[in-house]
């Protein structure tokens, strides 16, 4: 590689945010399959768990009205109608499958509204949905990266509910071995480690607003000191930390990498996946800071640094038209 970084994978692995939020309608099927056209080592998805138990993709733990709308409901008088704003855990499949989740709000401040193709009537998926996309695409080199959006605040019995059936739904396509499993809440990879052992990893997401003390987010793991945050002491405690909760991979908001961070990380056995990186000058300092590897909302980005620095690009699945791809 160039310059000084190293990285623990011995590669620099391009991450989909979203499947390609920048693009297209995120966490959609047309958001994946582009990703997937463009070449992505790892599509990322959020997850929670509806009424009646099916897996759906949609970042918020309620229908968010930035990125859904509501058409109709699922049956005359629904008093559950609109849908949007409501919890998904109180909502069932049939419910969340009539809002349109293929175009943002507008807003002046959004800058996703002027690099996203708006698909309308694009629907919200379910994992199962996702996974059979994958698969029909034989897109056999690429991870899935499956955030479980739980919340401090649950008992721990829910927690496990939503892990095992993701990892359900997994087993059932087949693709445990190419799944991994992020949280913030860390209580997600133990139960992670225990349901779906041989998942492909477990991913410990932290940003400064789970780093605050008396964080509940750390399954009791501490933060480093507000006064010293990148102290590489209380970096050390809290990757062991993070190590004993169950990660095999740290995933640190963009803003919190430092070199000691990686050093250490890589020290202890953890891969460094950062997020959410957009700019290729920063893509270029984080692959030469030695990052394993970069969530991004435009894989499209990412593809064009990796490929100025001479390192090995993923291979692109399915479609290729209207696509732009290196």
């Amino acid at each position: 590689m160039a310059g000084g970084g190293r990285t623990l994978l011995d590669r620099v692995e391009a991450h989909g945010h979203r499947g390609s939020r920048g693009l297209r309608p995120e966490n959609t099927l047309p958001a994946f399959a582009h990703a997937l056209a463009l070449g992505v080592d790892v599509i990322e998805l959020d997850v929670g768990l509806t009424a009646d138990g099916e897996v759906v993709v949609h970042h918020d733990q309620a229908l968010s009205a930035l990125t859904a709308r509501d058409t109709a409901p699922s049956r005359a008088d629904d008093p559950m109608f609109p849908y949007v704003g409501k919890p998904i855990r109180d909502l069932t499949l049939a419910q969340i499958k009539t809002v349109d989740a293929g175009m943002r709000r507008a807003s002046d401040t959004d800058p996703f509204v002027l690099t996203q193709l708006p698909i309308v009537g694009t629907r919200v998926p379910t994992l199962a949905e996702v996974c059979d996309l994958v698969v029909r695409l034989d897109a056999h080199t690429t991870d899935l990266a499956i955030e479980v959006k739980t919340d401090p605040g649950w008992p721990d019995h829910e927690v496990a509910r939503l892990v095992e059936a993701v990892a359900d739904v997994m087993d059932i396509w087949g693709l445990t071995r190419r799944t991994r499993l992020l949280g913030f809440d860390w209580r997600v990879l133990g139960h992670a480690r225990r349901l779906a052992p041989q998942a492909a990893g477990r991913v410990a997401l932290i940003e400064p607003e789970t780093l605050k003390p008396g964080s509940a987010w750390l399954a009791g793991v501490v933060p480093p000191e507000p006064a010293d945050p990148l102290d590489g002491t209380a970096w050390t405690r809290l990757l062991t930390g993070a190590i004993s909760a169950g990660a095999t991979v740290l995933s640190p908001e963009r803003t919190l990498v430092r070199p000691e961070l990686i050093g250490e990380a890589h020290r202890l056995g953890l891969a460094v996946t950062v997020w959410t990186v957009n700019e290729p000058a920063e893509m270029a300092r984080l692959i030469e800071m030695g990052v394993d590897g970069i969530v991004t909302d435009h894989p499209d980005r990412l593809r064009l640094v990796m490929a100025e620095r001479g390192l090995p690009l993923p291979p692109c699945h399915g479609p290729r038209t209207s696509v732009e791809a290196v």
